[in-house]
């Protein structure tokens, strides 16, 4: 009676309180919980929900019209989508009328990610751009065949106010003048691998797009007429040039004098780049919040050590690569207070004493890239471990030295710690796992070559750890079935697991791993124990599998991947080289899986090029990337590599 009475009083909430409710949900499992209690809660959700995104094109109709008050909608995992599919979405009749006009769910739309939709063209695009008057946000990143015409689709969003064309490879100066010019409210644009924009567009967006804030050219050879070009942006607060090859300190010169608002500038990986031309940007802009210049100094020099030292609200500075001295550390922690990232990865010179100045003054470190620093010993995390509490992530890569004592300092004192990677470092061991699992909060941690832990330092992880959600045990040679065992009892909210080479993995284990229902992404290369049976345990307990990795795994017969192609329906990419799969297995597996963008192929041994020539057939139409033998070429059908082709499928042939 009481528990009647309880939800009686539920019930008798009014549309408004429930609404209200709802809003306060913090995470998507929350508001999943919400809309299962009961229809009116379902319904609820329905009417509110500003945010989706879709898995499955086949549900896309249904969910669009259920959900009228959409302010964000990504198509990202929905590769088969094209112009078509596009126009019958928007399309309808009006009410009481014969006249057309646009389907409801446009009328609020603010954000539309279209990321990897390699099927749509200009046509949909341009539908898409005039019937979301509201629209603010795109992404169209790694949509490899857009170009010009696409980018003039998208210029009829005239209130556009970001727009990501990443990896557009055919977008060129013709395609970006469109944008310029049509979308002039534009803040904030992405070019990262536009490889035909040059200095000419470059030029014309910086004229037109005057409220630009933020602006990343990485990987173009645009040269330092660009930079004296965005130099003129007086809003522009963010600045990415990552590997410019052809832009030099003269260019950052123009930067240096320009841009009177910037705050984050990277320069890594720019070879042309060298201390100078970091002296200008950072005398003109003390005001600068992250400097990233790494794997593009050979050293850090005491003249631009000395105006570092005057960015005094710098939170964020990497400087990867360098040469660095003992000296510039009492520089750095004694100025450069607010501190809270610091990227030092296979910095040359780098000592215990260096981390320990550094450390005394950064107190609010939150993040500390120590990867390769292989001078590093446990007086160094020591030190660490006492001065930065807040830490938050730490990355340790390769540094050979650390032991047990080490993790036990930082297990007593960094207790916020969420990330630790400690790939590579051999003197890691269970003991030094214990110390660890004390960091509750712990959300990824990598172990990768750490031969010396076994099952019983993986159960202190999975007893304290509950919150991790990404593991990396890449020929962690100790680890069995009774690691998978402690491991799948506690860290329930495990979404990505590397298991490659652990050879002691059987199928037992592989049954442990099928109660991750979070699990989302699972390597398990060279896994010589495994067979269907473990196969068919992951397929039908982790559902939610998108990418899965079984390169090598010889043993695993016709059972397995029929399981796979009956219950891995989100699969999105998929490595099945050196596998013992037959035509028929291939043919269901590429068949089945409507989700599936991207396949690795190679040897084979059993399959035909019949198999091969009907797999293809059978995903044809949403396949993205496949990976096949250099010999397949002359084999397979013209039909079907013309059919993948015009279907926008990258083939590499190995």
């Amino acid at each position: 009676m009481a528990l009647f009475r309880s939800n009686k009083n539920i019930f008798s909430l009014t549309e408004d309180l429930l609404v209200r409710v709802r809003e306060k949900l913090a995470t998507e499992s929350d508001r999943k919980s919400f809309r299962l209690v009961c229809r009116e809660f379902h319904r609820i959700d329905l009417l509110t929900r500003k945010h989706l995104r879709v898995l499955r094109i086949e549900f896309l109709p249904s969910l669009l019209q259920k959900h009228p008050q959409l302010q964000s909608l990504d198509l990202s995992a929905c590769p088969r989508i094209d112009d078509r599919v596009v126009s019958f979405l928007l399309t309808r009749v009006g009410p009481g009328s014969n006249s057309p006009g646009w389907a409801n769910w446009t009328r609020g739309l603010k954000c539309l990610v279209l990321s990897r939709t390699t099927g749509l063209r200009f046509t949909g695009l341009e539908m898409l751009a005039r019937a979301c008057p509201c629209l603010k946000s795109v992404d169209v990143s790694y949509c490899c065949g857009f170009g010009d015409r696409e980018a003039a689709a998208l210029s009829c969003a005239v209130g556009l106010r970001e727009l990501k064309m990443d990896k557009c490879l055919h977008l060129s100066d013709v395609g970006l003048a469109k944008i310029a010019v049509g979308c002039l409210k534009l803040e904030k644009l992405s070019l990262k691998w536009c490889m035909d924009i040059t200095d000419l567009g470059v030029d014309l967006l910086c004229k037109k797009c005057l409220d630009l804030k933020y602006l990343d050219v990485s990987y173009l050879k645009v040269t330092n007429e660009s930079l004296h070009s965005i130099a003129s942006l007086l809003k522009l607060e963010v600045l990415g040039l990552v590997a410019c090859p052809l832009i030099d300190d003269a260019g950052l010169q123009f930067i240096g004098h320009g841009c009177p608002l910037l705050r984050v500038i990277d320069v890594s990986r720019c070879e042309g780049v060298s201390s100078s031309g970091l002296i200008s940007v950072v005398r003109g802009h003390s005001n600068l919040l992250e400097l990233n210049a790494g794997y593009c100094l050979s050293e850090l020099s005491t003249t631009l050590l000395h105006w570092i030292k005057n960015l005094k609200h710098l939170e964020m500075i990497r400087i990867d690569g360098a040469r660095i001295s003992e000296s510039s550390f009492p520089v750095i922690s004694t100025n450069c207070k607010s501190l809270i990232e610091i990227g030092l990865s296979k910095c040359v010179g780098l000592t215990n004493m260096g981390i320990m100045r550094l450390v005394s003054g950064c107190i609010n470190l939150r993040v500390l890239n120590l990867t390769c620093c292989h001078s590093i010993t446990d007086a160094a995390i020591s030190a660490i471990a006492d001065s930065c509490r807040n830490l938050v992530c730490l990355k340790l890569e390769s540094c050979h030295m650390i032991t047990e004592k080490g993790l036990c300092q930082l297990g007593s004192s960094c207790l916020l710690l969420e990330e630790i990677d400690l790939t590579d470092c051999c003197g890691v061991n269970d003991k030094g796992l214990e110390y660890l699992s004390r960091c509750s909060q712990l959300l990824c941690l990598k172990l990768g070559l750490c031969t010396n832990i076994s099952g019983k330092g993986l159960s202190y992880i999975g007893s304290n750890c509950t919150k991790i959600h990404e593991l990396d045990l890449y020929r962690c040679s100790g680890i069995g079935d009774d690691g998978l065992e402690a491991l799948s009892r506690g860290c329930k909210k495990l979404a990505k697991l590397n298991l490659s080479y652990c050879k002691e993995v059987s199928d037992r284990g592989l049954g442990y791993i099928g109660h991750l229902e979070e699990l989302s992404d699972l390597e398990m290369r060279g896994l010589f124990k495994i067979t269907g049976v473990g196969l068919e345990a992951v397929a039908a307990g982790c559902k939610r599998l998108a990418d899965l990795d079984l390169k090598h795994c010889d043993k695993v017969d016709d059972s397995g991947y029929w399981a796979l192609a009956y219950y891995s329906r989100n699969l999105r990419q998929i490595n099945l080289s050196y596998c013992g799969i037959s035509d028929i297995a291939l043919c269901m597996v590429m068949g089945n899986l409507t989700r599936l963008q991207e396949a690795k192929l190679v040897h084979l041994g059993n399959v035909t090029v019949e198999g091969f020539e009907l797999a293809l057939r059978a995903c044809c139409i949403r396949i993205k990337k496949v990976k096949l033998l250099a010999p397949l070429r002359l084999l397979l059908s013209s039909e079907i590599l013309e059919t993948l082709h015009a279907r926008g499928c990258i083939i590499r042939w190995d």
